[in-house]
């Protein structure tokens, strides 16, 4: 996969958190010009190369649309997104209260359709043009506690058919990663009996998305891929 994204110009939501990390060493390390878009603010720690936005709630609209256009000034311009910004929280439909829907619905879902919608006129002007979002196993599969959470990724898994649908005549192609339980310290940390092994690894995650931003995949739109 090296330099198969040489010089695509590509920026990843959720960009400093463990996921958007990985994928963003992932297609820097396969040649990309890599924007990190996040609501925390720019680590101290956060390697050179990056273009990095910090403090950028991408559930409002004006600060998604400006957030999006400064990163495409700064690489003059975008081929690809990568929508990994969202949140998750553990609640029960008996125990649990409608703030915990409307918040993960806020989280996941709105951010995805407003960095989505604010990019569209930079990734239509691309030849290369990619959308790749962030979903959950659960969308396709919820359990106890998770009906929230499910629900929300769920419905980020129909917004990138829709948007596939949209947008398969104008040279942009839309697709969705849906993984299991990510291996991350947070998580080993809930559950700390679990099987780990079992678990996906954030840079296996990330291949598969630079995968389907890559020219191998340009026939490939409307894919919900379970990782």
């Amino acid at each position: 996969m090296k330099e198969s994204l040489r010089n695509r110009r590509v920026v990843v939501t959720g960009g400093f958190g463990v996921l958007g990390r990985a994928v963003g060493n992932v297609l820097q390390g396969a040649g990309a010009r890599v924007a990190l878009i996040d609501k925390a603010t720019i680590p101290q720690d956060l390697p050179s190369g990056f273009t990095a936005q910090g403090g950028t709630d991408l559930g409002q609209e004006r600060e998604a649309r400006e957030a999006l256009e400064h990163v495409a000034i700064a690489l003059d311009g975008l081929d690809a997104l990568v929508n990994v910004a969202g949140g998750f929280q553990w609640e029960t439909v008996e125990g649990g209260g409608i703030e915990t829907w409307d918040r993960l619905y806020a989280l996941n879902v709105r951010t995805t359709f407003l960095a989505s919608q604010a990019a569209l006129p930079h990734l239509l002007a691309s030849s290369h043009g990619r959308i790749v979002n962030v979903g959950a196993f659960a969308a396709g599969s919820a359990v106890s506690g998770m009906g929230a959470y499910a629900a929300a990724k769920s419905a980020v898994a129909r917004l990138t058919e829709a948007m596939a649908e949209e947008f398969k005549d104008r040279g942009l192609t839309v697709n969705a990663v849906l993984p299991g339980i990510l291996d991350t310290p947070a998580n080993r940390t809930e559950m700390p009996k679990a099987d780990f092994n079992r678990w996906v690894e954030p840079a296996a995650l990330a291949r598969v998305i630079a995968f389907l931003l890559s020219d191998l995949a340009s026939g490939i739109t409307s894919e919900i891929v379970y990782v």
